[in-house]
């Protein structure tokens, strides 16, 4: 990724709010282009996602109550990644507690940012394949409120059409994951 190469000069900082999950920041900074002035964003570990599909081509999906949109929406498993986990390790344990299945093989997509206007926070994308329910699924988080899905590939795109599927890391991983589905399941893209 481009991130890092060219760094503002940070001329003051200040922490406005730490929160749970992520922090709010003021910096007055000095731009590569020698403009100064002061931009506030929002810092966050980053997150993993994935992209489940079973042997019959369906994707695992969970639609999840979010409080910000004051509703559900449709999404693949994702999760904040912890101050002790790699993005893999996040989203193998994310995937088995939102969903009740574990994957026995991990393909990473790639990783991009969700709003670089205003956060630095990061997706990690993989895809999930070779999947077995569990018998006894780990819990959710208190705070979730998660029913799974399962669709196929022509669902997803409808849903994303339709606008039931409104979610950008979701929209963004699926595409993709559709180079290295097209392999394996060669009608994916007769949708």
């Amino acid at each position: 990724m481009p991130y890092g190469s060219e760094p503002a000069q940070i001329l003051s900082q200040q922490l406005v709010f730490q929160g749970r999950k992520f922090a709010f920041e003021s910096l007055q900074l000095r731009l590569p282009n020698q403009q100064e002035g002061t931009w506030q964003c929002i810092r966050h570990p980053g997150g993993a996602l994935a992209v489940p599909v079973t042997s019959q081509g369906k994707f695992v999906l969970v639609n999840q109550y979010r409080f910000t949109v004051q509703g559900r929406l449709l999404e693949f498993p994702a999760g904040t990644v912890e101050p002790d986990e790699t993005p893999e390790s996040t989203i193998q344990r994310e995937i088995e507690e939102e969903t009740g299945y574990r994957a026995h093989q991990w393909q990473k997509l790639g990783e991009f940012f969700v709003a670089p206007g205003y956060s630095d926070e990061i997706i990690y994308a993989f895809l999930a394949q070779e999947l077995e329910r569990l018998a006894q699924p780990p819990s959710q988080d208190e705070d979730e409120d998660i029913e799974v899905v399962e669709l196929t590939a022509q669902e997803v795109e409808q849903a994303i059409y339709r606008g039931e599927l409104a979610d950008a890391k979701s929209i963004s991983s699926f595409m993709l994951a559709r180079p290295y589905l097209n392999r394996v399941f060669p009608t994916l893209g007769d949708s």
